[in-house]
């Protein structure tokens, strides 16, 4: 219990702190030279970890800063830490409440096991789709008996398109803007076939799961 406790009070504390310095933080960052790129990694994981600023917002902004291979690679960096940090808080914290909780319902454990059966295509694929919340992501991963190694790799290649979208879209606000039409169109075409595909697949995968659940 001292061990849950102390986790949520440590989490709770740093958000308190980025949600009263985020402005100073967005600022420095917008002025930061590309010799802080180190710096501003760990910043942006700090960021991601502790979503109070939308991370779109925070990409954006490296974006601009760093230019749009530089910022890609930073937001990226940020992002996927962020993500991996989650998912070890979660697991060393609180994975045997989770178990308990996933484990309680039928149909949940059943989606459970055939989630941690296809762990790194369905972790991949959602983080493909923008529109489906990392937390969530994350926190379902870490409750599972999804592994570190592939959840780690699953996650940070998913999150690419993403970032590099991000970033492009800061630098290209903040250098020639007419060329962000194109950028949405493209990218909204992809995340169209994505979510498609993504569709289809969770439809066959629950349907495995209504024919082999009695209820």
């Amino acid at each position: 219990m001292k061990k849950k406790l102390g986790i949520a009070v440590m989490y709770l504390v740093v958000a308190i702190l980025i949600y009263f310095y985020g402005e100073s933080i967005l600022s420095w960052m917008r002025h930061s030279g590309k010799d802080s790129v180190v710096i501003t990694s760990i910043v942006a994981t700090l960021l991601a970890l502790f979503p109070i600023i939308p991370y779109p917002v925070i990409g954006g902004i490296i974006g601009a800063a760093y230019g749009p291979v530089l910022g890609a690679v930073v937001t990226w960096i940020g992002s996927a830490l962020a993500s991996i940090l989650m998912f070890m808080f979660v697991r060393f914290g609180y994975q045997d409440w989770g178990m308990k909780v996933l484990s309680s319902n039928k149909g949940l454990n059943k989606i459970t096991i055939l989630f941690e059966k296809n762990a790194f295509l369905t972790i991949f694929t959602t983080r493909l789709i923008p529109v489906i919340p990392s937390i969530l992501v994350n926190v379902y991963s870490a409750l599972s008996r999804v592994h570190f190694i592939p959840y780690s790799i699953a996650s940070s290649l998913g999150k690419v398109p993403s970032m590099i979208l991000f970033a492009t879209v800061g630098s290209t606000i903040a250098t020639n803007p007419k060329e962000l039409i194109y950028i949405i169109l493209f990218y909204g075409t992809f995340l169209a076939i994505v979510y498609i595909s993504y569709k289809l697949w969770r439809k066959r995968v629950l349907s495995k799961v209504k024919i082999k659940t009695p209820y």
